[in-house]
């Protein structure tokens, strides 16, 4: 599937951080965005920005993502890119065309390297990051028969907001545990990722590891 035939896109999550970066990197290669996500100004400048469309959207709300998935069709069309970073949103339709692999469409999810490694304090997050890889495989199965694919990215320690508000020294020190590159890495990277796996027809079922070879201990 080639993000440049202007292929419909939903971000969930991407008025910052990955999401913010897979909204960048999808325009930039000419894919209309729909961006969904609760932080309303932050959202909106960035739709602004580069051309987007922001939908005010709680993911925990079946009615809301209904609502903005219908909002999202109305002004792109049916979506075939779908790129979670807040939650899951089911967004593919049976009448979306086929390419050329008779594939109608790409689900990626954010799983997390603490699905494989949780740390001491981890346990509700680990498990809700667990779920997201053990979904991949038999969704992907499940949706075949509809022609999407449904993959997922375990990033490791990223530069997100949530990591940028720590001190200087924490952040250097959690940079100095990733064996290479010794840094965090760039939401853009993770971008880079998100959009190979949308064009790469025969990727589907798994779970990529972003991390410079970390490996998490307990603490």
């Amino acid at each position: 599937m080639h993000i440049g035939d202007k292929i419909p896109a939903i971000v969930t999550g991407g008025a910052s951080g990955l999401g913010e970066a897979c909204v960048r990197a999808l325009r930039a290669r000419g894919a209309p965005v729909a961006i969904l996500d609760l932080q309303k100004e932050r959202g909106e400048a960035v739709a602004a920005e580069i051309g987007a469309r922001f939908i005010e959207t709680d993911v925990t709300s079946d009615d809301s993502v209904a609502t903005a998935l219908a909002e999202a069709a109305a002004a792109h069309g049916t979506a075939r890119i779908v790129i979670n970073c807040a939650g899951i949103a089911q967004a593919m339709r049976e009448g979306a065309p086929l390419d050329e692999d008779g594939c109608r469409g790409v689900i990626v999810n954010t799983a997390s390297i603490a699905a494989f490694e949780g740390q001491i304090g981890q346990a509700a997050y680990a498990s809700s990051k667990g779920g997201i890889a053990a979904l991949t495989l038999p969704a992907a199965r499940d949706l075949a028969r509809d022609g999407i694919r449904v993959c997922a990215i375990a990033p490791g320690l990223f530069a997100t907001p949530m990591l940028e508000g720590l001190p200087r020294e924490v952040q250097d020190s959690l940079a100095a545990q990733v064996p290479f590159p010794a840094r965090l890495g760039d939401p853009g990277e993770f971008a880079e990722l998100a959009c190979f796996i949308v064009e790469t027809g025969y990727m589907n079922g798994e779970v990529i590891r972003l991390d410079g070879a970390i490996r998490m201990g307990a603490r």
